[in-house]
C-alpha cells in the first residue's frame, strides 16, 4: 500500500470507529429527554429510574464520541491538509459550528443534568437534557451538511485573491440536497442503533428479574407455609424485604420491560423510516453521482428497466458479474422511481467523466460499492425484523419467544454493521473523488507524508481505540448491570441526595 492508500484507510478506521458512537449518542439522548418528560407528565417512579440509567449509558457513550470525534476533525489537517488548505473556507466553519455544539452546548448542559439531579427545579432538569437531544440532532445535521459539500459541492466560489475556495452562503450550504436526504436518513438509522441496545439491555434484565421474582415467590411461600406469622408472609410475597438498594425484582421487571419495548419500537419503527429515506436518498444520489448507482448494481451497461440483482457473482479482469438472481426493473424505480426509467452504466459514465475532466479511471471499487449495499439493506432488515418479532411475540403481556430472546444480545451489532457498511458504500463509491467533480484522494493528500508516518500514527490510533473499546464495553456492562435508582423514601432525602454515579 502506498501512501495514498494508508491515508485512506487511516481515515477510514478513524471515521468507523468515531460512528459507532455518534448513532448511539443521538438515539440515547432523544431517549433520555422523552423518559424525563414522561416522568414529569406521570409521575411514574419508573420513568425516572429509566431516565438516569439511560442517561447513564448516554455519558459513557458520548464521552467515547467526543474523543474519538477529535481525532476525526484532526484527520484533514494530518492527512488531507491540500484539500483542507483550498476548502477550508467552505468545510472550516461546519466543522467549527459542529465542535462549539458538542463541546459548549452538549457538553455543558449534560453536566447540569448529571449534577442537577434534586437540585434543579424538575421542569428545569428536563430542558437541560432536552437541550441536549437536540444539540446531538443539530451537530449531526451541521457535519452532514459538509459531508454532503463532499457528494455535491455547493455554495463555494474561488477567490483569486487567495487562489482558494471561499463560501458564498451557509445557509446554501446547509440546505445542500444531499444533506435534506441524508438527514432524515442517518436519524433513522441512530433510532435503530440506539433502540437495539436498549432493547437487548431491557429484556435481559427484565428476564433476570423475572427469575428473580420467582425465587422470592419461592422464598415467600416457604416462608408463609412455616406460618412465621401473617404480616410476615404478606410482607415477603410483595417483596418488601428485598436488599436495600436493589429495589423489588418485580418493580424492575417491569421498568425493564418498559424498556425493551421501547428499545423494540425504536428499532423496528426506524427501519422502516430507513428505508423511506433511503429510498429518496438514493435518487438524489443518483442525479449528482450517477456513477454511485451504477457501481452499485454492477451495472456497466446503460440499461431500460434495468434490474436489481439480490445476488451476483462476478470474474475476469473488470469484474464483470457472470450470473445473478435479479428482481425485474427494481433498479430504476430505486435510481429514479419509473420501472422504465433509464440507468446509465459503468462504461458510458466512464467515457462520460474522461471527456469532461481529463484521462483516468473513475469507476469506483464495484465489489466493494456492490456488497456494501446490499449488507447494508440486508442486515438493517434483519435487526428490524427482529424487533417487530419481539413486538409481536410479547404483544398483550406474553413472554417473547425464548429462542428470540435469547439472539438479542447480539442485536446491537447489526444497526452499528448497518450503519458501517451504509458509510462504506457512500465513500468507497464516490472514489477517486474527494469532493465530487473538483478534487480527487490523490490531490487532497498531505504533502511530504511518508509511509512511516502514516503507518505510526494508523498503529497508534487503532490501539488507543482498543482500548477505549474495551473500557467502553466494560463501563456499559457494568452499568447495564446495576440495580435501578431506588424510589426515594422521604421528601427531605429527594431534596438532598446526590445524584448517583449512573
Amino acid at each position: 500500500m502506498d501512501v495514498l492508500d494508508l491515508t485512506r484507510l487511516q481515515f477510514a478506521v478513524v471515521t468507523i470507529y468515531h460512528y459507532l458512537f455518534v448513532p448511539l449518542s443521538i438515539s440515547l439522548a432523544a431517549t433520555a429527554a422523552g423518559l424525563e418528560l414522561a416522568w414529569l407528565r406521570t409521575g411514574a417512579d419508573k420513568y425516572r429510574q429509566l431516565t438516569r440509567f439511560v442517561g447513564g449509558l448516554l455519558i459513557v457513550t458520548f464521552a467515547v464520541g467526543v474523543v474519538t470525534g477529535l481525532v476525526q476533525e484532526f484527520q484533514f489537517g494530518l492527512g488531507w491538509s491540500n484539500f483542507a488548505r483550498f476548502y477550508g473556507d467552505v468545510f472550516g466553519p461546519t466543522l467549527a459550528v459542529e465542535g462549539m455544539l458538542a463541546f459548549f452546548l452538549e457538553a455543558t448542559f449534560l453536566a447540569l443534568w448529571y449534577f442537577g439531579w434534586d437540585r434543579l427545579p424538575r421542569a428545569a432538569h428536563a430542558a437541560t437534557i432536552a437541550v441536549v437531544a437536540v444539540g446531538t440532532v443539530l451537530s449531526a445535521f451541521i457535519i452532514l451538511a459538509a459531508n454532503s459539500f463532499m457528494q455535491n459541492p455547493v455554495a463555494y466560489a474561488l477567490d483569486p485573491a487567495t487562489g482558494r475556495a471561499r463560501l458564498t452562503s451557509l445557509a446554501e450550504l446547509l440546505t445542500n440536497k444531499v444533506n435534506l436526504a441524508a438527514f432524515p436518513h442517518t436519524m433513522a438509522g441512530a433510532a435503530m442503533a440506539g433502540g437495539a441496545l436498549l432493547l437487548a439491555i431491557g429484556a435481559w434484565r427484565s428476564r433476570s428479574a423475572a427469575a428473580a421474582a420467582s425465587a422470592v415467590d419461592v422464598a415467600s411461600a416457604v416462608d408463609a407455609a412455616s406460618a412465621v406469622d401473617a404480616a410476615s408472609a404478606v410482607d415477603a410475597a410483595s417483596g418488601v424485604g428485598a436488599p436495600s438498594g436493589v429495589g423489588a425484582p418485580s418493580g424492575e421487571k417491569a421498568a425493564f420491560g418498559t424498556l425493551a419495548r421501547l428499545g423494540a419500537w425504536l428499532t423496528a419503527v426506524g427501519g422502516a423510516l430507513t428505508a423511506l429515506t433511503g429510498d429518496h436518498l438514493g435518487k438524489v444520489i443518483t442525479g449528482v453521482q450517477p456513477m454511485k448507482m451504477a457501481a452499485a448494481e454492477a451495472l456497466y451497461a446503460t440499461t431500460t428497466g434495468a434490474p436489481f440483482s439480490v445476488f451476483a457473482l462476478g470474474g475476469g479482469g473488470d469484474g464483470r458479474p457472470f450470473f445473478s438472481i435479479e428482481v425485474p426493473y427494481l433498479l430504476s424505480i430505486l435510481a429514479k422511481g419509473s420501472p422504465g426509467a433509464t440507468v446509465s452504466g459503468l462504461d458510458d459514465l466512464q467515457a462520460q467523466y474522461a471527456a469532461q475532466y481529463g484521462p483516468g479511471s473513475y469507476v469506483p471499487m464495484v465489489p466493494v460499492a456492490f456488497w456494501s449495499f446490499r449488507l447494508m439493506i440486508g442486515v438493517g432488515m434483519v435487526a428490524a425484523a427482529i424487533a417487530a418479532a419481539y413486538l409481536w411475540t410479547g404483544r398483550r403481556g406474553r413472554t417473547p419467544h425464548r429462542l428470540l430472546v435469547r439472539v438479542l444480545p447480539v442485536l446491537p451489532l447489526l444497526p452499528a454493521a448497518a450503519n458501517t457498511f451504509g458509510w462504506l458504500f457512500t465513500e468507497t463509491a464516490r472514489q477517486p473523488w474527494l469532493a465530487f467533480g473538483l478534487t480527487t484522494v490523490a490531490d487532497g493528500l498531505s504533502p511530504g507524508l511518508t509511509r512511516a508516518e502514516v503507518i505510526a500514527s494508523l498503529l497508534g490510533f487503532t490501539a488507543v481505540y482498543g482500548v477505549l473499546a474495551v473500557v467502553w464495553l466494560r463501563l456499559v456492562r457494568r452499568l447495564a448491570s446495576r440495580p435501578l435508582d431506588p424510589a426515594p423514601a422521604t421528601a427531605e432525602r429527594a431534596a438532598t441526595e446526590p445524584a448517583p454515579v449512573y
